[in-house]
């Protein structure tokens, strides 16, 4: 994963002083910090003219996500079965990791069973498929069961993992995202596809590219 490391300066508001008003009446009211939603960078106002003394600006790391190219962080989740499942276990074979919004809505069941539609290819491909959503194991099985699907489901509760890969969410961030990693025999990721109102097309575009390995 790239990492960028970027300076952080606190922002100063100044104001110029007005000779017809006095100095009581123009100084604004502001509050003394804000968050910022994003990177949880904080914000500092300062309430007076004064500056404060020069210091050296402080540096934080901003990750990227997981992009082709790169071996993605490692994990271990529960399947349906609730049994504990490591990514390193695939290593030697292509894998495809597919990250879904949630069980039961109507795109993931269509992605879903696209995959288990397709997966006589995927196996003959010598690639394993695996899905991963935060929903619980018992989920999953429900799933899983109801729409007979051959692969694994991993539960990835709290979205630790959704998080660590970086996988942009859609709707300005209230619908997590769909996205599809292909990993080669090494581990390393051959193709990333986001598309969440067409969820057939990760089947299509991960065979596309299975084929070519």
């Amino acid at each position: 994963m790239a990492c960028t490391s970027l300076p952080k300066h606190p922002l100063t508001f100044f104001r110029v002083p007005n000779p017809r008003i006095p100095p009581s009446a123009a100084t604004p009211t502001l509050p003394m910090a804000t968050h910022s939603q994003i990177y949880g960078l904080r914000l500092s106002t300062n309430t007076t003219s004064s500056l404060p003394p020069p210091s050296f600006p402080q540096r934080m790391l901003i990750c990227s996500k997981v992009s082709k190219g790169d071996v993605p962080p490692s994990f271990t989740l529960k399947d349906q079965e609730g049994k504990n499942v490591a990514l390193s276990k695939y290593k030697g074979k292509p894998v495809v990791v597919y990250f879904y919004p949630a069980d039961e809505t109507p795109g993931c069941t269509k992605e879903a069973c696209a995959f288990r539609d397709s997966y006589e290819k995927f196996k003959k491909a010598g690639a394993e498929v695996i899905g991963i959503s935060g929903d619980d194991p018992s989920s999953h099985k429900a799933f899983a069961t109801k729409y007979r699907l051959p692969f694994t489901l991993l539960s990835d509760e709290g979205n630790k993992v959704r998080k660590q890969w970086g996988i942009p969410g859609d709707l300005f961030g209230t619908l997590p995202g769909r996205q599809t990693y292909v990993l080669d025999r090494k581990g390393v990721v051959q193709l990333v596809y986001n598309n969440q109102f067409q969820p057939e097309k990760h089947v299509e575009e991960t065979l596309k590219l299975l084929q070519s390995l």
